[in-house]
């Protein structure tokens, strides 16, 4: 029986090899707990396991290529990437090409941060003339007018934890990041030490999407997707980076 059964597992990852890899684009820009990125490789974090699981589920390989922020859409538009996770519509509003949307997939919150010795509950609008702590590549549409304004000034870092680093080291006084990072990052630091979020920024739904290609197993990948969303797969995952499956309650003025 044992043999029978290390048989079948057998032909099954066989098969799986066989198959054409699902390719996944990987933003440098990510830090932990969503992906932990080592030689270039990611190797563990909520979005790994969620497309890992995905691949395994569709029956096919995984390969993920590891791409500054910047790239990312070219190479999803020049297909040399299939699947882009962790985004919104929103972000892409001139998006060109055939692509397909998954449902709603995590909850993106984004904070504006400080230390401990700045005051909390903050009004962007409000601050004085500095520089804030953001991530190359990214968009701030709440903070967008400010910086046209010349009121406010990126400072770009390369990935979300290099953001906070400085922000810890003072640099700068403020600077953005999402609720994930923010409770990942202070879990290392002692509680005198520790980031605070002093206003939200903006939230919103955010999912994958998928090239509407004929070599793509297009609708496999979003029913897969959905069925790991209903069935509770996805936030146990998020749950088992983060101890909850939803980010804390919202900042109360």
């Amino acid at each position: 029986m044992r043999w029978a059964v290390g048989a079948l597992l057998g032909l099954s990852l066989s098969a799986m090899a066989s198959q054409p890899p699902l390719r996944f684009v990987v933003a440098d820009s990510w830090a932990m707990p969503m992906v932990q990125i080592e030689r270039g490789r990611p190797t563990q974090g909520i979005l790994y396991d969620m497309m890992l699981s995905l691949a395994t589920q569709v029956g096919v390989p995984a390969q993920f290529h590891v791409l500054p922020r910047t790239r990312v859409q070219n190479a999803m538009e020049h297909g040399e990437v299939d699947v882009r996770c962790y985004a919104a519509q929103s972000w892409l509003p001139n998006l060109s090409g055939d692509y397909i949307w998954s449902i709603p997939l995590f909850f993106q919150r984004d904070l504006l941060i400080s230390r401990q010795d700045q005051l909390p509950n903050t009004d962007p609008a409000h601050l004085p003339r500095q520089s804030i702590g953001t991530v190359l590549g990214y968009s701030y549409p709440t903070l967008q007018p400010l910086f046209d304004a010349d009121r406010l000034w990126r400072e770009d870092a390369r990935n979300q934890e290099q953001v906070l680093d400085k922000l810890l080291a003072g640099r700068y006084r403020y600077s953005v990041s999402n609720q994930w990072t923010l409770d990942w990052f202070n879990q290392h630091l002692l509680p005198g030490q520790q980031l605070q979020a002093v206003a939200v920024l903006q939230e919103q739904q955010v999912g994958c999407y998928v090239r509407n290609d004929p070599h793509v197993p297009v609708q496999r990948i979003l029913r897969t997707l959905l069925r790991m969303k209903m069935s509770g797969e996805i936030d146990d995952i998020i749950r088992l980076y983060t101890g909850a499956s939803e980010p804390s309650p919202e900042l109360k003025p």
